[in-house]
């Protein structure tokens, strides 16, 4: 089995709490930011290690500063 990267778990968790915290379904998240469901769901468990750009499509469709999306468990 594959070893997940600390920051991606950590990424994924924060993108998660986001979503659930603005009533998004992780289907209908992934359909808002333009991003397959199954690899949103890889990018929430800490599986994937998006681009940047889809990084920007994510606080984009979150509309939150990238820069909050790595502030971990210290998000509003």
């Amino acid at each position: 089995m594959e070893k997940r990267n600390a920051v991606c778990v950590l990424f994924g968790e924060t993108v998660r709490a986001l979503r659930k915290s603005q009533g998004f379904s992780q289907e209908e998240f992934a359909d808002h930011a333009g991003i397959h469901r199954t690899y949103m769901g890889g990018i929430e468990r800490g599986e994937r290690n998006p681009t940047l750009t889809t990084v920007s499509r994510i606080a984009e469709a979150l509309d939150v500063p990238i820069d909050e999306l790595f502030a971990g468990k210290n998000h509003a």
